[in-house]
């Protein structure tokens, strides 16, 4: 029957107020929303210097910039035209615009307050511990690192950013919405009783497939997003788009997995990179706990679009929930009962939240730097499912970080 046959015959046979009082049950959760604020005066602007112009490097600079509350002072990226014409657009003086590998360097010289390294993860643990080492501020982009070295390094740096009185700051958006952040919140607190099997898809195309052949150096593949298509360079696909919503399980249940094993392969056109397109991998947790994520590159949003892309439905013995970037997040039973309601403009809202929430860290003093280790966290889970799946075999998390792989990029030819 349909939607209008079913509520007629129900209607029929229960009683008008307990069938309205279920539906109430039911409505979009609707956060408490605060009047617009008023247009804030900032008595402190800091001092900021950013690392990686590329796409969204040049996108989250605008969004620092149009904060208010910093001095956009210092620019650095491989490329100098790009950190030229994007500097130049973001009104850093001309001698304050700096290029090749060692730019950031020259940025943390330069009397910057905090630095935002946005450009290709390879290089995220060398640069944040200069960073916080010259007593600097941290606003760093996913993945933290593309190996287990590397994230365990940024474990550390962030653990020395709060001894020196630093704020670090891992950009994620998916907690920052306030939807998303209740479900977080109630399945964390028990709300969906013993967890049973968890769910969750990564889906992404257009750009991040263009994989082309290999140049006589790395240089061509540090920028326009090529660089995903290598595991040293950006994690893979897991590590760098699907680690949304890794790190939004891990929110929730409060524990790493202790094992995987998975499959995967590439299925884009002349594959020149080894990072895997097709991705199946099946987590296990000591408690009997199955987490079950599949990611997919290339033509597949079609696929995808009655739920979304970057979801998860976690299922508990009272109750399930779901959590997303693009669709809806809910608790459905239970105690915990949640209607939810849709995840809204969450990749700029999200941005504006951490650029928000950093300053205020910075100018109040909040060094406690919780997203740092969530981070490492949810990199040190994707890079076990990344390598179960390169491997198609099983590989404890305790395994993968007793070895401490260290992968390498060759970086003979570039300018330093």
């Amino acid at each position: 029957m349909n939607r209008r046959q079913f509520i007629e015959k129900t209607l029929a046979a229960t009683a008008v107020g307990t069938f309205l009082g279920a539906i109430k049950t039911r409505a979009e959760y609707k956060p408490e929303q605060a009047p617009p604020p008023a247009p804030r005066e900032f008595k402190r602007k800091i001092k900021l210097g950013v690392v990686g112009l590329g796409g969204r490097g040049n996108w989250i600079a605008g969004l620092f910039r149009k904060h208010g509350g910093y001095e956009m002072h210092a620019v650095a990226d491989y490329f100098p035209g790009v950190a030229n014409a994007n500097g130049a657009a973001l009104g850093v003086d001309s001698a304050r615009r700096f290029s090749s590998l060692s730019g950031y360097k020259r940025v943390i010289e330069s009397g910057v307050e905090a630095i935002v390294i946005i450009d290709v993860p390879y290089f995220y643990p060398e640069q944040a511990e200069a960073a916080v080492d010259s007593g600097l501020h941290v606003y760093m982009a996913k993945p933290v690192a593309a190996d287990v070295p590397g994230s365990l390094s940024i474990g550390r740096t962030g653990k020395r950013a709060t001894e020196k009185q630093r704020v670090f700051l891992v950009d994620y958006q998916m907690p920052t919405d306030p939807i998303n952040a209740e479900v977080i919140r109630r399945v964390a607190a028990g709300g969906l009783g013993p967890l049973q099997t968890i769910f969750s898809n990564g889906a992404a195309g257009g750009s991040a497939l263009s994989d082309p052949p290999l140049t006589a150096n790395l240089e061509s593949r540090l920028q326009n997003l090529v660089w995903v298509n290598d595991d040293a360079l950006g994690c893979g696909y897991i590590g760098n788009y699907d680690i949304h919503i890794v790190d939004a399980v891990l929110r929730a249940i409060s524990g790493l997995p202790v094992s995987a094993e998975g499959w995967g392969a590439r299925y884009r056109p002349e594959p020149h990179g080894d990072a895997l397109d097709s991705t199946c991998v099946s987590y296990g947790f000591g408690d009997g706990t199955v987490w079950n994520h599949q990611s997919v590159k290339g033509n597949c949003e079609a696929w995808f679009a009655p739920n979304g892309s970057l979801a998860a439905e976690i299922q508990g013995r009272d109750a399930s929930a779901r959590v997303s970037y693009w669709g809806k997040a809910h608790v459905r039973g239970g105690a915990q009962h949640l209607g939810g309601g849709p995840v809204e403009n969450l990749y700029e809202a999200g941005a504006v939240r951490n650029i928000a929430a950093f300053y205020d860290d910075v100018t109040q003093g909040r060094f406690a730097n919780e997203t740092v280790q969530r981070a490492v966290d949810s990199a040190l889970v994707c890079i076990l499912g990344r390598e179960a799946a390169a491997r198609r075999k099983k590989l404890t998390l305790a395994e993968v970080i007793r070895k401490n792989r260290r992968l390498e990029a060759d970086l003979r030819g570039l300018k330093t």
